[in-house]
């Protein structure tokens, strides 16, 4: 099992679940309503996990049943980020049947969405756990979600990068093109920026390292090197002692990670975990 993880307020959560309920639902469900076309009976379901792989998002398929009907209880089997086997019990339902229909896709799409993202960051972490460099996402995430994926990589043990433009200043190589260089670019942020935001800026070269240092980057991104000029970069960097923050990004996979984290960066980025991972497999039936 992974460390607590703190879920985004409902006040943030509701209207998104609430939103992709309607898209589901639309002016009614049709099958269900025509079963129970008065009061539904009360009735019991229980979810399964069908392959291997962690948990996540089981708070938040609670929650869902409860925006369509406060009266189903939604009891977890197993803990939020716990690692669960094929047939495993991971959720016992009960409540009006029609409001265990209704829900039951929202829910179980959110859970199996959440659970394959945290199923796969546990794996990148777990590649790297003999060395300090600690796994990060990215903003590479889908519209609507990113909360929530978000959170899914923090449940399978990364940490978060920004979550938005306005969290830190990233100095990205097309604002560096835009600005003239990246003494520029750094020198027309820093007149701008509030306190206390930090400025990243992303490098492809030593060249381009060495300028970041000259000029008062807080964290410096090591972007699509190889491990050779990664290693090199990190000794530049260390020079300068251990405020500077160093990030390596760019193609980064289960065969490669390690060897990325032994050149001794501080924090390993991806995208992998959300955009290439696959949905786990859950279900749910009745009785």
């Amino acid at each position: 099992m992974t460390h607590a993880v703190a879920l985004p307020p409902w006040l943030v959560l509701d209207p998104l679940l609430l939103q992709w309920l309607q898209e589901d639902i639309g002016r009614g469900d049709r099958t269900t309503q025509g079963l129970f076309p008065m009061s539904a009976p009360h009735g019991q379901a229980q979810w399964i996990c069908k392959e291997a792989g962690m948990m996540a998002g089981l708070p938040i398929a609670a929650r869902v049943f409860e925006k369509v009907d406060a009266g189903v209880v939604f009891t977890p089997a197993v803990a939020e980020g716990n690692w669960c086997e094929p047939g495993q019990a991971i959720a016992q339902l009960q409540g009006p049947l029609d409001a265990l229909l209704m829900g039951e896709r929202v829910a179980l799409n959110l859970a199996m969405r959440l659970s394959g993202i945290a199923t796969a960051t546990h794996r990148y972490v777990a590649h790297i756990a003999q060395h300090p460099a600690q796994l990060v996402d990215t903003r590479k995430t889908t519209p609507g979600l990113r909360l929530l994926e978000k959170y899914a990589t923090r449940v399978g043990g990364a940490m978060n990068h920004r979550a938005g433009l306005d969290d830190a200043v990233m100095i990205k190589d097309n604002h560096i093109q835009a600005a003239g260089g990246i003494k520029p670019a750094i020198a027309l942020i820093r007149a701008q920026m509030p306190y206390p935001l930090t400025v990243e800026v992303e490098t492809e070269t030593l060249e381009q390292v060495e300028e970041a240092l000259q000029h008062g980057a807080d964290i410096i991104m090591l972007d699509n090197m190889s491990l050779l000029q990664m290693t090199q970069a990190v000794q530049v960097i260390r020079q300068m002692g251990d405020r500077i923050k160093i990030e390596a990004s760019g193609n980064i996979t289960l065969d490669t990670i390690q060897a990325v984290a032994e050149t001794g960066v501080d924090f390993i980025s991806t995208s992998a975990p959300i955009t290439r991972s696959t949905w786990l497999d859950l279900s749910m039936r009745m009785g």
